[in-house]
């Protein structure tokens, strides 16, 4: 199977100032980046802080706007989506096939069930 990718914004912070003439502005957003094959889940996820909006520049109300907008602002301000998903699926992929294990001595012999 391949790795599913999914993107979502977990929380979002505004300004309870009228900034630059507009009211209710993003100040920052909790982002996440989930990613699952079968049972298999990893996670990415962090906040970014977003530049105060020009005055006379377009600005869409809080109540208007969508995940895919914040999410189109969170790249735009540095989280690069293509690593991102990549350390996810990397992620996944090491849980499925771990890189590393961590086998039983090949001296020790197993120990025997205790009788009772």
């Amino acid at each position: 199977m391949a790795t599913t990718i999914t993107w979502q914004i977990d929380w979002m912070s505004a300004s309870t100032q009228t900034i630059n003439g507009f009211s209710e502005v993003v100040l920052t957003a909790g982002w996440r980046c989930n990613g699952t094959d079968g049972n298999v889940f990893a996670s990415n996820y962090g906040s970014v802080s977003f530049p105060e909006p020009a005055t006379g520049g377009s600005f869409t109300p809080y109540a208007q706007l969508t995940e895919s907008q914040v999410l189109g602002w969170v790249y735009e301000s540095g989280v690069n989506q293509t690593a991102t998903e990549e350390a996810v699926t990397n992620q996944v992929n090491n849980l499925i096939n771990p890189p590393v294990t961590q086998p039983p001595l090949p001296w020790a012999t197993p120990q025997a069930p205790v009788q009772a």
